[in-house]
C-alpha cells in the first residue's frame, strides 16, 4: 500500500506467481481511494486469495495526522476489505504475535503494538526476497539493491546474500541515504537541480511545481506507457509536446521558444543531474562491502519503473548488473500452455511492484 499506487500479486498454492498488478491510488485525497483501488484489484484477480500477506509505505501521506495513525487506519481497511486471513508484515523475525505463529507477520490485533515495525517496512521485505533469490542464484556473493519507484529510491546493501542495513525507519535511512527521496514519475523537478545547462548555459530551475521527472522520461523515452498512471504537474496531457511545455516553464521559457531537440537535451540535463546524485548513494554504500579484488561476486540488482536508471549506474561504475525480473520464478506448472511474452510480462510486473511480491513469497515461505 503506497501513497500513490496500490501494487498486488498474486501466488498459487505451490508458492508460484501468477498476477501481478498495479493500479493507482491517490491515497492523500481519503480512505475511500484505497478502498476503490482494493476493489479494482480483487475484481482482476484470477481467483479469491485465501490469504492475504501486507506492507505499507502509505502511512506517510498528509491524510494521517501522524505514522501510527497511519499503519492503523490503513490495517482496518485492509481487514475490513479482504476476506480470509491477514498477515501484517514487520521485518522483524523475531516477532511472533500471531495465533498461528508465523514469523515476521502480525494479525490486526497486534498492529498497534509493532506499528513501528510495519510502518515502511516494504523496502525489507523486497530486500529480503532478493538475498534470497540471489542466494539461490550462487552466483553472487554480495550485491547492492536498488528500487527506484515513482517517488522514492531505495538503496540496501546485501552481504552474503543478506541486507546489511545502517537503519531501519524513513528518518533514519534518509540519513543514510539508504532511502532518498527521488523517483522517476513523481519526482518535481525543482528538487531535482536548482541549476541546470541550457544551450550552452547555466541557469536557474524555478521552484515551482511546473513539471516532474515524468515528463523528462516521457521525452528520453525511458518511461513506459504503463508504469505513467499519475497525473502531470498541470493536469494536461502527456504527449511529447505537453510534456517540452512543462519542462520550457521550470526555466522561464514557452515550449514555442526553442525547437524540440533542446527541450529534449534539456530532459537530458534534468536526467543526468539525478543520474549523479543516484551514483554518489550506490558508490557510498558498495564501499561498505568489504572485500578485495571480488569485483566480480559483487552485483548490482535494479527493480522498479526506474530500474533503467540502475542499469545505467552499474555501467558507469563499470558493474554487474542484473534486473530483479531476472531473478523472479517463473511457474513452472503447464509452462508448455502460458505464452512466453505472458512469462516476461509477470517477470516485469514483478520487478515494478516487488514489495508485493516479496511480501507474498515471505509469507509463504515462513509457513511452509
Amino acid at each position: 500500500v503506497g501513497g500513490a499506487n496500490l501494487k498486488a500479486a498474486l501466488l498459487d498454492g505451490n508458492g508460484e506467481l501468477q498476477q501481478v498488478l498495479q493500479v493507482p491510488c491517490a491515497l492523500w485525497r481519503g480512505l475511500s481511494e484505497l478502498e476503490a483501488a482494493i476493489d479494482m484489484v480483487l475484481k482482476e484477480l484470477a481467483f479469491k486469495p485465501a490469504m492475504h500477506a501486507v506492507t505499507m509505505t502509505g502511512e506517510l501521506v498528509d491524510l494521517f495526522a501522524n505514522r501510527q495513525i497511519g499503519v492503523r487506519s490503513i490495517s482496518q481497511v485492509m481487514d475490513e476489505k479482504l476476506t480470509g486471513s491477514k498477515w501484517f508484515y514487520t521485518g522483524r523475525f523475531d516477532v511472533d504475535a500471531s495465533p498461528a505463529g508465523v514469523s515476521g507477520f502480525v494479525a490486526l490485533d497486534a498492529v498497534d503494538q509493532h506499528w513501528r515495525h510495519i510502518a515502511s517496512a516494504n523496502w525489507l521485505a523486497s530486500a529480503s526476497y532478493t538475498g534470497l533469490q540471489l542466494q539461490r542464484l550462487q552466483k553472487y556473493q554480495h550485491g547492492l539493491l536498488i528500487d527506484i519507484g515513482s517517488t522514492t529510491s531505495d538503496f540496501v546493501l546485501l552481504e552474503n546474500n543478506q541486507p546489511a542495513c545502517l537503519a531501519y525507519t524513513d528518518a533514519s535511512r534518509m540519513q543514510t541515504e539508504e532511502l532518498i527521496y527521488t523517483g522517476v514519475v513523481r519526482t518535481p523537478l525543482m528538487a531535482v537541480a536548482q541549476k541546470i545547462r541550457f544551450e550552452n548555459s547555466i541557469t536557474s530551475v524555478a521552484a515551482e511545481y511546473f513539471a516532474t521527472t515524468a515528463d523528462v522520461y516521457r521525452l528520453t523515452g525511458d518511461l513506459l506507457a504503463a508504469n505513467d498512471i499519475v497525473d502531470t504537474a498541470d493536469g494536461q496531457e502527456k504527449t511529447p509536446v505537453a510534456s517540452a511545455r512543462r519542462i520550457a516553464r521550470m526555466i522561464g521559457h514557452d515550449v514555442e521558444d526553442a525547437a524540440m531537440p533542446m527541450w529534449l537535451a534539456l530532459a537530458q540535463e534534468f536526467k543526468l543531474q539525478q543520474l549523479i546524485r543516484l551514483k554518489e548513494a550506490a558508490v557510498s554504500h558498495i564501499s561498505r562491502i568489504k572485500t578485495s579484488n571480488q569485483t566480480s561476486k559483487i552485483v548490482i540488482v535494479g527493480a522498479g519503473v526506474g530500474c533503467f536508471l540502475a542499469r545505467e549506474i552499474a555501467a558507469l561504475m563499470n558493474m554487474q548488473y542484473i534486473d530483479i525480473a531476472e531473478l523472479i520464478e517463473k511457474p513452472s506448472g503447464n509452462t508448455s500452455e502460458v505464452l512466453p511474452d505472458t512469462l516476461m510480462d509477470i517477470a516485469h510486473w514483478a520487478g515494478v511492484c516487488l514489495p508485493a511480491g516479496a511480501v507474498a513469497k515471505l509469507l509463504h515461505n515462513n509457513l511452509n
